[in-house]
């Protein structure tokens, strides 16, 4: 295992159980996509909240091959769908206290509920639906009340790029003094799972495909988003990438 940084933000490159033993010890983890970090220059927040998590994980099959091809760096990709997945299914959560979740509507609460469940994981009430926010302004004190008094060990945020990332800072930086959990933003990941999106195959995710699998399911949404991400090309080339502790 080691940490690497890169646009000065932290990096583990390890197997999941690195990633797990690091997690456990609390604080923001992101996972950040090819095209989110190719914004990282006009994206000020975004990126700042990425700079201030404490660790991102290699999520990019695209960042992994262009610090291969471009900076002989072989890292191992974990996407957040892998996980999420092996999170889920091989952690033990014990009562109903130490998961909550952080949701984009009252439908997909429901339905990432359902998916626990069927994993034998009761997260009682432990459910927010965020309202949204605007210009990654974000500030919601109604939200920091509930945690405050629930102290959740993890806390999962469902929500879209760019808002995840700076809403999890923002709960560590104003939940620091009370408890330190765990914040994990693996976004849209959980939609896999439950079906709300269409789901990426195992073997498709190792192969890096997982961007091909959500242009075909759909091509409007992905395709301009994904090509947008070739911009990490040139990021990348005159990038320093330092080997960090």
């Amino acid at each position: 295992m080691r940490f690497l940084k890169i646009l000065n933000i932290k990096f583990i490159d390890g197997s999941y159980e690195d990633i797990e033993k690091r997690i456990l010890m609390g604080g923001v983890m992101v996972v950040p996509a090819a095209p989110a970090l190719a914004t990282y220059k006009s994206n000020i927040k975004y990126y700042e909240a990425l700079k201030k998590s404490d660790i991102a994980i290699f999520d990019s099959g695209f960042l992994c091959l262009l610090l291969l091809v471009l900076k002989r760096i072989k890292v191992k990709k974990i996407s957040g769908l892998l996980f999420l997945r092996r999170f889920i299914n091989s952690f033990k959560f014990e009562g109903t206290n130490n998961l909550f979740t952080i949701d984009p509507s009252i439908e997909e609460s429901r339905l990432n509920k359902e998916y626990f469940l069927s994993k034998k994981i009761d997260i009682g009430n432990n459910q927010y639906v965020a309202p949204i926010y605007k210009d990654n302004e974000i500030i919601d004190e109604k939200l920091l009340e509930i945690l405050k008094s629930k102290k959740p060990r993890f806390i999962i945020i469902n929500l879209g790029g760019g808002v995840q990332e700076t809403l999890g800072v923002y709960l560590k930086q104003n939940l620091d003094n009370f408890y330190k959990p765990t914040i994990i933003c693996t976004g849209a990941a959980i939609a896999f799972l439950t079906k709300a999106q269409a789901g990426i195959p195992s073997f498709i995710d190792k192969l890096y495909l997982g961007w091909l699998a959500r242009c075909i399911s759909d091509p409007k949404k992905f395709i301009p988003r994904y090509l947008s991400g070739f911009k990490l090309f040139g990021i990348i080339l005159k990038s320093e990438v330092e080997v960090v502790q």
